[in-house]
């Protein structure tokens, strides 16, 4: 029996497969075609695409433990309901589900909104799965770093009220804990819901603020403008994406996304070590540039 890691190339499914791996567990990779991912040695990689149910059906054959992580795409409330279900078809009973923090409350928002429809089957079919629901990611910022260090602006629209900003890391180290209890448990464990953030709430002065210090240098806010970011995104991606994205960077400002008091100590006492911290990851990027 084996792990299957649904979102296995991707920044956080890349870190899940190779922290399984060095754990000893049996791991299995899902790719979308064979040679175009270098896997950890003693991963298998398997075929297989979430919009096409037989090669799901495949895939999960002979697997006890899923994680599910499904990046943002048009059609991603299928493709994750579509994988729940044959999940369940083939008795798969250990599941860690990647969905988002807020996702009841960002209704306007469709990936939310989408992975919270997905929460609610994994509720409603009382499936035995660790919903992992993190904050914004700190790895989001590698993005706009070169505009920091040029221009002295952080540009990311994220408002006054702050994230509980989160490192992929410490995702991924917490999505292997959970997968590692549940495959190694000799029964199905109850549904867990778990608030993945950080050590402290981040706004949008309080970062500028950040790769100021670690810059040594003032760095500005850029501000709250959801239209220019949506226009900026455009450029390189979809209008839908970008549309989708503009609608959450309006929720952050108007609702944030903070933790439950106490979330953090949880996740720490399952780490066994403290959270990663914004202004670690901002150094670290800086001495790395």
């Amino acid at each position: 029996m084996s792990i299957l890691v649904i979102g296995a190339t991707g920044t956080i499914g890349s870190l899940v497969v190779e922290r399984l791996a060095q754990q000893g567990a049996d791991v299995t990779a899902l790719v979308r075609q064979t040679g175009t991912l270098s896997l950890p040695a003693g991963v298998k990689g398997v075929v297989g695409d979430l919009t096409n149910v037989a090669s799901m059906r495949q895939a999960l054959s002979g697997i006890r433990t899923l994680f599910l992580l499904n990046a943002l795409a048009a059609d991603e409330v299928t493709q994750s309901l579509q994988a729940l279900n044959v999940a369940r078809e083939a008795g798969i009973q250990r599941i860690v589900y990647l969905s988002v923090i807020n996702a009841d409350l960002y209704t306007d928002v469709p990936h939310f909104t989408g992975k919270y429809t997905v929460e609610r089957m994994i509720e409603s079919l009382d499936l035995p799965a660790t919903i992992l629901r993190p904050a914004y990611f700190m790895q989001n910022d590698i993005q706009i770093q070169p505009l920091v260090q040029s221009y002295g602006v952080f540009p990311m629209p994220i408002g006054a009220k702050g994230c509980a900003m989160v490192d992929v890391r410490d995702i991924a180290d917490i999505a292997v804990a959970e997968l590692l209890r549940r495959d190694r448990a000799p029964q199905p464990l109850p549904r867990l819901p778990l608030e993945v953030v950080g050590p402290e709430v981040i706004n949008g002065p309080a970062a500028a603020a950040i790769w100021g210090q670690a810059l040594g240098r003032e760095i500005h806010y850029g501000g709250d403008d959801v239209q220019a970011f949506e226009a900026q995104l455009a450029q390189n991606a979809p209008g839908w994406m970008a549309y989708d994205l503009r609608l959450m960077m309006s929720r952050i400002q108007q609702l944030g996304q903070i933790a439950a008091d106490g979330a953090a100590q949880q996740l720490a006492q399952l780490l066994g070590r403290p959270l990663r911290t914004y202004q670690a990851f901002v150094a670290e990027r800086v001495k790395a540039s």
